[in-house]
């Protein structure tokens, strides 16, 4: 966005020339706010925030928030982000946010963007702890929780029978991503769970994704995956109604319910690092609290 390209004919022999031209770019910090009815995606929009900016937020908290169960109406939301404008002051696209709370039943959850020494940039709560899990509870974005994990009525088989994983419905093709780091162990077509992946992410944890409409190019047996790469599509292969994700975590090879489990926690700043970042926070929630919010939402669907 900072860069543009000139391109000039030259009169006398017909050719043309190119320059690149570095463009000045400002950025400011906007905060929104707003009261969630129902969906928090729907408020966003409500409260003017940008598509972009949104989706960012709802994946910043997908580690630890269930979206459809955690998720009550009157929950507040809180955002802090960067809108970056051209020497013109024309609005070039929107930045980084670098801060944001969900309120939810009346409990903070707070976030900061914090770039550590090391260069790595990462939201953290109030205590240093990385709002990153090792692994994702929900490995898709804006899917429906169609069918939890425990006894239930198979949809095909027509009987009662132990549903060991989770179901997302989703539109076919909409992109699935590895919960965590770690290597895959299966990729190709495994019976009922028709395309299938299975990552090893370490001695304890496995996560395995089911019915899928095909695999990623990179997505093949023995590579290295990173948390958030796109590992397929959904589909309807296998034993299966309509296009969803079936999701699996186990944990010692034991299937377990993704939306109850303990998550294994991630980076946690100590030392230094965690003073460093004390001085930062307190910085953003002085500028975060001399900021108007930008427009207050209620919305439902």
């Amino acid at each position: 966005y900072n860069t543009a390209f000139e391109v000039v004919r030259n009169p006398a022999g017909g050719s043309f020339t190119a320059s690149k031209i570095e463009k000045t770019l400002t950025r400011t910090l906007t905060r929104a706010e707003g009261v969630i009815t129902s969906s928090l995606y729907v408020s966003g929009l409500k409260a003017d925030i940008p598509n972009p900016v949104l989706v960012e937020l709802i994946r910043a908290y997908s580690w630890d928030v269930d979206f459809q169960r955690d998720i009550r109406s009157g929950d507040t939301f809180q955002v802090m982000y960067e809108r970056v404008y051209d020497e013109h002051g024309n609005h070039v696209h929107s930045g980084n946010i670098r801060f944001a709370q969900l309120t939810l039943s009346g409990k903070r959850h707070p976030i900061y963007r914090y770039r550590s020494k090391d260069g790595d940039d990462d939201y953290f709560d109030e205590r240093g702890q990385t709002a990153r899990k090792a692994l994702m509870r929900t490995p898709i974005d804006g899917a429906r929780l169609s069918s939890g994990f425990g006894r239930r009525r198979h949809p095909i088989l027509g009987y009662n029978k132990m549903h060991r994983g989770v179901d997302f419905a989703a539109p076919r093709g909409t992109s699935i991503y590895a919960a965590g780091n770690g290597t895959i162990i299966k990729a190709g077509r495994n019976g009922a769970y028709g395309i299938y992946i299975r990552i090893r992410h370490n001695n304890r944890y496995s996560t395995a994704y089911g019915h899928m409409k095909g695999l990623a190019r990179s997505a093949r047996r023995g590579k290295r995956v990173t948390q958030g790469q796109i590992i397929g599509y959904v589909g309807t292969t296998g034993r299966s109604t309509g296009p969803h994700l079936h999701y699996e975590i186990l944990s010692n090879g034991r299937r377990t319910n993704p939306m109850k489990i303990k998550m294994p926690s991630g980076r946690k700043l100590k030392g230094g690092a965690l003073a460093a970042f004390q001085a930062a926070r307190a910085s953003i929630d002085t500028a975060f609290s001399g900021l108007a919010p930008k427009k207050v939402a209620k919305a439902g669907n």
